[in-house]
């Protein structure tokens, strides 16, 4: 029988071998963003021994025998963490055989578990690799049930262990869209999530349990369903839960009245600066949507790009989300519009180390990954990142790419195309390419 870990022990276990072919490496002459929201420091040095960072800073030592890299003054920063993602569990979205995200059919809903549809393979892997992503969450997304499943926190490095920790979290929509999948109203929403939960805390207490809850075909809990949330009751595993509009927000934070041991994650929270005060004095963290500027819904109608900035501000945790879970790649992007924004009038945003923080060490912190990724503290992993740019300004792309101490291949189909296009020399090109 296979048993899981979960919280801390997971992580451990995860993080104590280092990789096999992980090298000796000191970068020299950098640009170094630690990654803990200080500023980038200048002539910056990093050393990665056996996988981890065993020192970071200007009076980082090269000890003998260490293969040195003159970074020539450019940056060099941790890997960024990308949350919350479906890396590695689809290839054509539009091609249903390729795209294991939504489980349509399935009659699970909470006890879907994402660790047998990741494909390390995937080109979405290597594409987002090539664009300075080195850890990230990913799962399965709500289908005939409030609950998405249990996502992973895996790397994306080349070898074919991608999974670091599995059943890292549990994903629930108690918003608008969680409200038409569970009956057509937030009062049928928050009844099935009690209920499940309940069930949950039957199971744990070896109570019997009542029927499978369904509506039409779809089967909304099963008891199989209900004993993948007995982590979660009990605060070994964390629950992330989307919403958006502020009533949303009070409404699950008031959930812990019911259920004290839950260890929640807010993710989307676009309305969020409204009720910034409450979230900061509850302590749960925020995966907050990178760009939200307009509403797309009636759950986002104060939403703002001042929405972290001000979330911050009041002293929450607030990592940046991945607006569009297929294409973390924009994270840089999401966090450069934050520091632009300290430079218009009346608008909240971060600085510099802030706001690449939020990419990295925070999103990190609040996946159980506090310290050992994202950052390059001693003991952390040896994710390095070289950019040819201001990693947070549009049009910056890593030049190499270190995960665990190992340089990883930046190439993909779309660089390969790329490069078999650059020209219009037809002469090497397959027949079937030739007009």
């Amino acid at each position: 029988m296979i048993k899981y870990l979960f919280g801390s022990a997971a992580i451990a276990l995860a993080l104590a071998a280092a990789p096999a072919a992980s090298q000796d490496v000191a970068i020299t002459n950098a640009t170094l963003v630690i990654g803990n929201g200080g500023e980038p420091i200048a002539n910056g040095t990093v050393v990665v021994q056996a996988g981890k960072v065993v020192s970071a800073g200007t009076d980082a030592t090269v000890p003998d025998g260490v293969a040195v890299v003159d970074a020539q003054g450019a940056f060099v920063t941790p890997g960024i963490f990308a949350t919350l993602t479906t890396l590695g569990i689809w290839d054509v979205s539009a091609v249903q055989a390729s795209n294991d995200t939504r489980a349509n059919d399935a009659p699970f809903s909470a006890a879907l578990d994402v660790v047998s549809a990741i494909n390390p393979n995937s080109q979405h892997i290597l594409v987002h690799r090539a664009a300075g992503i080195t850890r990230a969450a990913t799962t399965t997304t709500r289908s005939g049930s409030i609950f998405a499943g249990q996502g992973a926190i895996i790397d994306l490095d080349s070898d074919t262990t991608p999974v670091m920790v599995p059943r890292a979290f549990q994903m629930v929509d108690l918003g608008e869209t969680g409200a038409q999948i569970a009956g057509g109203s937030r009062a049928a929403t928050y009844a099935l999530f009690r209920f499940a939960l309940r069930e949950a805390q039957g199971l744990a207490a070896g109570e019997p349990t009542g029927p499978a809850i369904s509506t039409g075909d779809d089967i909304m809990l099963s008891r199989f369903d209900a004993e993948a949330l007995i982590p979660v009751v009990e605060g070994k595993q964390k629950l992330y839960v989307a919403v958006e509009r502020a009533a949303d927000i009070r409404n699950a934070l008031g959930l812990r009245e019911e259920f004290p041991k839950l260890d929640m994650v807010l993710i989307g929270a676009s309305e969020g600066w409204l009720v910034a005060d409450e979230i900061a004095a509850s302590g749960v963290p925020v995966l907050a949507d990178g760009l939200n500027a307009l509403p797309t819904g009636f759950d986002q109608l104060a939403s703002t790009q001042s929405n972290i900035g001000r979330l911050v501000k009041a002293g929450v945790t607030v990592g940046v989300n991945a607006t569009a879970m297929e294409d973390p790649r924009r994270l840089s992007q999401y966090a450069g519009n934050l520091v632009a924004l300290t430079k218009v009038p009346g608008a909240d945003g971060l600085s510099w180390g802030q706001a690449f923080a939020a990419i990295s060490s925070v999103p990190a912190q609040i996946s159980g990954l506090g310290g050992q990724a994202g950052v390059l503290a001693e003991g952390a992993a040896g994710d390095l990142v070289i950019w040819d740019n201001d990693p947070l300004e549009v049009g910056s792309v890593p030049t190499r790419v270190y995960i665990g101490g190992v340089a990883q291949d930046l190439t993909s189909h779309q660089s390969r195309l790329k490069d078999r296009y650059r020209d219009l020399d037809e002469s090497e090109l397959p027949k079937a390419y030739v007009w």
